[in-house]
């Protein structure tokens, strides 16, 4: 199988449909696929790239071009890396209120139309997110060892040197998505926060440490964080407050968005399957696909939660299901001890521990679940 054969991989985000009824913002991290998406599944629409440089240079020139070319017989049109020019979202909105075109806008991140004051089409457009792979695209091709430690980019994952390109992409965010698009002038500020976020992966958010280990104030490490969110490199997850017999922390939790990028930046070696890097690899793989999966399918929010008196679960998906996740192929009691406490207060349906474990069990009301089989179950719609 060739490499662009391989890569060839249809993606699980439905965009026809939703145009068909509204324009729409499609925000995802660089390298997620959003131009491969627009080549394979809406190439008979009219579209414009703005990463071509001469594109960009005749639109910049003159934006009302794109009002003179578009014609009756275009209900969509696809302007591709819209944040490089912002001002063409007047044109946008007037051809959407004139002529009822609906317009596919994508882009790294809304943080550059946020800040330059750029019309964001007061409500005429949805949002939509793409994201890496999932377990659930990829198939027979998913190999759970690989997608941890290079990730699921689909360049890098298909990637016959995955680390060279690891190091060539963070190099690339941090030099065009950030000091390029003027998102932060000290860069070397920001590229030690990056590694100590990294290093925070899948814990509670301190601004007070994160600030002591980057050397940089707290100030600007929220300004930081922001960033990560808005350029979608990184998630907030918040605590789920609705316990009443223990009282939750409210306190969120940081998760970047991929894997390999973020043992990149941990500067680690590849995982051993048993090591506790392993395990964190393991988590935030899986609170990808809950990710992934809620954005497609408007499944609502992934939260986590954690007593003050010490009890925790990893994910809750939709206020319906709580996911604890542990890379272990023996699950014993103290492992439910969480989901235990959190069945007591009687708010979820469903009490999930996702595993190694290569067969089904249910202990106390909770399923034990092989991760294979979790994730399938996921996509099919079971837990939502």
């Amino acid at each position: 199988m060739t490499q662009k054969t391989k890569m060839n991989i249809p993606r699980l985000i439905d965009l026809t449909k939703p145009l068909e009824n509204k324009s729409c913002f499609l925000f995802g991290p660089r390298q997620t696929g959003k131009s491969w998406l627009i080549r394979h599944t809406l190439s008979q629409f009219r579209a414009y790239n703005l990463l071509n440089r001469e594109t960009y240079l005749t639109l910049s020139r003159s934006p009302q071009r794109i009002r003179q070319e578009c014609n009756q017989n275009d209900k969509i049109v696809i302007i591709d890396e819209i944040q490089k020019l912002p001002e063409l979202l007047d044109e946008v909105h007037f051809l959407i209120e004139e002529r009822g075109i609906h317009f596919l806008l994508t882009g790294s991140s809304a943080r550059k139309l946020k800040r330059g004051g750029a019309n964001l089409l007061g409500g005429r457009a949805r949002i939509k997110h793409l994201h890496t792979f999932s377990f659930f695209e990829l198939k027979e091709q998913f190999e759970l060892v690989k997608a941890l430690n290079h990730g699921l980019l689909p360049p890098i994952y298909f990637s016959d040197m995955p680390d060279e390109d690891l190091a060539a992409y963070v190099g690339a965010y941090l030099k065009e998505e950030i000091a390029a698009e003027g998102l932060t002038r000290n860069i070397p500020a920001f590229s030690r926060f990056l590694e100590v976020a990294a290093l925070c992966n899948g814990q509670l958010i301190n601004y007070a440490n994160i600030s002591n280990d980057a050397q940089v104030a707290r100030t600007t490490i929220q300004e930081y964080f922001e960033i990560l969110k808005d350029t979608l490199v990184a998630y907030e997850v918040p605590g789920w407050k609705k316990t009443k017999k223990r009282k939750p922390i409210g306190t969120s939790k940081l998760y970047l968005f991929d894997t390999g990028v973020t043992r990149f930046l941990q500067n680690r070696a590849q995982f051993r399957q048993g090591s506790p890097e392993f395990g964190e690899a393991f988590e935030s793989f899986i609170f990808h696909e809950l990710k992934t999966y809620a954005d497609y399918h408007q499944a609502g929010e992934v939260c986590y939660w954690r007593s003050q008196s010490g009890f925790e679960v990893d994910f809750i998906l939709g206020s319906q299901t709580a996911i604890e996740v542990k890379a272990s192929r023996t699950i014993g009691s103290a492992d439910l001890r969480g989901l235990k406490a959190l069945k007591e207060e009687g708010k979820l349906k469903q009490f999930l521990l996702v595993s190694l474990e290569e067969t089904e069990r249910k202990v106390d009301g909770i399923q034990i679940l092989p991760w294979q089989q979790f994730l399938e179950e996921l996509w099919k719609g079971k837990f939502a």
